[in-house]
Parts: C-alpha cells; sequence; structure tokens
C-alpha cells in the first residue's frame, strides 16, 4: 500500500505548486520572460496572462498529489498522475485561449507534488518524482499527434533530453544549481529577489534549454549561456556591473526572441520544493546541496 501519512496534503501542496508559479512569473526582472515590465521574448503572453494560467493548474497539481498518496508507485499510478497532467492542461489552454504557458512546468511541478505527497524532504521527493517520470505512459503515444512540441523538435535536431530527460534524472539542476545557488544567495545577505534571480541565472548559464534550441539553435543557446556566465561573474542583480549585464541580456533576448522558457519552469519547481522544506537538513545545510 502507499503511503497516507504524508507531512503534507494534498490540497496544500496544490496551493504552493499555483503559489511557486506565479511568483516565479512576478520576479522582475527576468531576461527575455514575461515578467511585471512585460511578455519579454513573447508576443502572446503577460503577466495577467501567467497568473491565470496558474491559477488554472491547481486542481492538477492537487490531483497528482492526492493520487499519489492514495496509490502505489508503478504503471497504474503512472496513467493516473498521466491522465491529471493532460486535464490539467486542457484547462491551462483553455483559461488561455489556446496558449502554451506553463506546458513545461506543468509536467515538474506534476510530478514533484507527487513526490511531495509521499516525502518528508526535498531528497525523497525528487527521487520519488524520478521513478515516477522514468515509468512509461501508455497514453502518451496517442497525444497530439498532429504535432510536434517544442523539446520533441529540440531532441530530433539537436538531441537535448529536455524535460523528460531532466525529470528522469532526478531534477539535476534543481538538486545541485539551482536550490543550492539560491540557498546561498539567501545565506551570503541577499534579498529573496536577488536570490532567485541568481538563482535563475545559474539555470541559464547551465541548462540545456530546449525552448531557446527551438527558438535560436545552438548559437542562440550559447548566446544565452554565455551572457547569464557573464552576468553571475559581474555580481548579478546585486550590482550596478551585473545589472547592466542583464539590461544588455534583456534587450539582446527580445531583439532575437529568444525566451529561456526551461529555465524559468525550473526556476518555478525549485521556488516549489523551496516552499516545500524551507528548513533543509543540517548535513543539507553544512553542503549547500541537495542530492537526490
Amino acid at each position: 500500500m502507499a503511503r497516507t501519512d504524508s507531512v503534507l496534503g494534498p490540497r496544500h501542496i496544490g496551493d504552493l505548486a499555483v503559489r511557486a508559479l506565479r511568483e516565479e512569473a512576478e520576479l522582475t526582472p527576468k531576461p527575455g520572460l514575461v515578467d511585471r515590465r512585460s511578455g519579454g521574448a513573447h508576443h502572446d503572453m503577460d503577466l495577467d496572462l501567467l497568473l491565470t494560467s496558474a491559477d488554472s493548474l491547481r486542481e492538477a497539481f492537487t490531483g497528482c498529489a492526492r493520487l499519489s498518496a492514495a496509490l502505489p508507485l508503478g504503471s497504474r499510478l503512472r496513467a493516473r498522475v498521466g491522465e491529471a497532467g493532460r486535464e490539467g492542461e486542457r484547462r491551462m489552454l483553455e483559461a488561455t485561449g489556446g496558449v502554451n504557458t506553463h506546458r513545461g512546468a506543468l509536467w515538474a511541478l506534476g510530478l514533484l507534488a507527487a513526490g511531495a505527497s509521499r516525502a518528508g524532504g526535498p531528497h525523497d521527493a525528487l527521487g520519488f518524482a524520478a521513478r515516477l517520470a522514468r515509468i512509461p505512459d501508455r497514453h502518451m503515444a496517442v497525444r497530439r499527434p498532429a504535432a510536434e512540441s517544442h523539446g520533441a523538435r529540440a531532441h530530433r535536431l539537436f538531441g537535448a533530453g529536455g524535460a523528460a530527460a531532466e525529470a528522469r534524472a532526478g531534477f539535476p539542476h534543481i538538486a545541485h544549481v539551482a536550490l543550492p545557488v539560491l540557498r546561498a544567495a539567501r545565506r551570503g545577505g541577499a534579498d529573496e529577489r536577488s536570490a532567485r534571480l541568481t538563482a535563475l541565472l545559474s539555470l541559464m548559464a547551465t541548462l540545456e534549454d530546449t525552448c531557446l534550441l527551438h527558438r535560436g539553435g545552438q548559437e542562440g543557446l550559447r548566446m544565452v549561456r554565455r551572457a547569464a556566465t557573464d552576468a553571475l561573474a559581474a555580481g548579478g542583480s546585486e550590482t550596478p556591473a551585473g545589472r547592466r549585464r542583464l539590461r544588455d541580456m534583456d534587450a539582446l533576448m527580445r531583439a532575437r526572441r529568444l525566451s529561456p522558457g526551461g529555465s524559468a519552469d525550473l526556476l518555478a519547481a525549485t521556488v516549489f520544493v523551496d516552499l516545500l522544506y524551507p528548513h533543509p537538513p543540517v548535513s543539507e545545510r553544512s553542503s549547500a546541496a541537495c542530492r537526490p
């Protein structure tokens, strides 16, 4: 039987997932991304649309957590979580008038919501999410037969693993990049906005972002990675030089319509894990890392 003694209830997990999406959307300034200023590199999105999209996914996240609390890990749970995700995507597209605002985030946070309902800490939640992601979903073969997703196109053209590979590996860019960077920035005295922007830049500097590959190919991905690395080296949002780098980066990405959507999705997932487990174990605080 599945565990039923979860520390967090499904409704609370769903609320935190929506909060993480909303807080990622509102974080400003984010190069190339929707924030309080504008739609960034997107002509079909703005902040209000992203907030509406986030709210539309509450039942999907709650459902993933509830299913995981009730069913053992296996093909049945994977199929039911997949169904909840597809229903969530349908509601999202209905709420946004057909705009794909959070498909990648829905995948990541849905798996992590399932993990959170079975785990008492980030290590276990990330590990459970990875094991669930590795189970094939027999219904995926019939999904969107006439349309190739951006991630699938990036995999076909560039061999990028994308969101699926990230999840199956235990979300290494959350565990070993964004979450340690976020918490280290806080310990170093950064305010919450600056800490999260630093975590975002760390993702942009390291992630093989399929959204960037889709829009700009390998050249666009390399350009953004270099710019993020340079902005971090200059101090990010905490120094005048870093803020200039961020402004230059944003102008470049808007002009070339380069959006690091994969990094944004993983930042939202990082914020979710951070909200779920705000007080990491002593071993994790001392190593400044979470190891799934």
